[in-house]
């Protein structure tokens, strides 16, 4: 794959830009549409998305220089190069609910109920952001022999010429699953709250699996774990706890 879709002039798309553009675009779409559904206040979106889409990127370079904290001691200029390059999902996660959290409360709206209308729209935009990986060639799969891989001829990224997993691929497929189930909770569930809670359960076992099959090995370590594994265990935990924990101050509500 290349990254560089075509130019015009010295204008050029790019695969990973423009698949994150039609992420952003679908997510919110979907979330207006579930607002209105849902009869929560539409015209809010918007600027939700923009607070969280700048809480997101923020997280995510943020925890990319942790990642890459040794380097920068030894280089601090390393921190003012390519602001483009080098973001960490877990952090872009973590940053886009902080900054929907502090919209809500800058709006006094219930963050709980816009909390379960973004992620379903999270879980959108980043299967297509995945595609977006896949175009550029990042993110990309451990070597192998089997029949189910991908070979990159014109990557700067990723290694040419090897069978790779398409681990870029299969993330995209768990997050466009992750959409239509978490959708499909959402007129289920017990308490507000508990489709987030779904999320972050569903990604983080995702993504703690997936990382094992990895072949890019710049995206930090604890221990035996990689960065994101580490992350995902107390994604999981926080999950659980508010999957279930929401669900049981429900039910007490409903029995009093």
């Amino acid at each position: 794959m290349k990254n560089e879709i075509f130019s015009v002039g010295p204008f050029t798309v790019h695969g990973y830009g423009l698949m994150i553009a039609i992420g952003v675009l679908a997510a919110y779409t979907a979330a207006v549409k579930r607002a209105k559904k849902y009869n929560l206040n539409a015209e809010l979106i918007f600027d939700l998305a923009l607070w969280c889409l700048a809480g997101g990127i923020l997280g995510a370079k943020i925890l990319y220089w942790v990642t890459i904290f040794p380097e920068i001691l030894s280089d601090p200029a390393s921190l003012l190069k390519d602001f483009s390059n080098g973001f960490v999902v877990y952090g872009g996660i973590l940053g886009g609910i902080l900054g929907g959290y502090l919209f809500c409360r800058r709006k006094k709206i219930l963050f709980l109920q816009y909390f379960d209308l973004v992620m379903p729209s999270v879980a959108l935009a980043q299967g297509f952001g995945r595609i977006g990986c896949f175009l550029a060639g990042c993110c990309y799969g451990a070597e192998t022999d089997g029949w189910f891989h991908v070979v990159f001829h014109d990557s700067s990224m990723a290694p040419n010429h090897i069978p790779l997993l398409p681990t870029q691929l299969i993330s995209s497929a768990l997050d466009f699953a992750h959409f239509f189930i978490l959708a499909w909770f959402a007129s289920r569930k017990k308490a507000d709250g508990q489709v987030a809670g779904l999320y972050l359960i569903l990604y983080s076992i995702g993504r703690f699996i997936l990382e094992f099959f990895r072949g890019d090995l710049i995206r930090g370590s604890v221990g035996t774990l990689s960065t994101s594994q580490f992350i995902s265990i107390f994604i999981l935990a926080a999950g659980l706890a508010v999957f279930f924990g929401l669900a049981a101050v429900s039910g007490r509500k409903n029995a009093a």
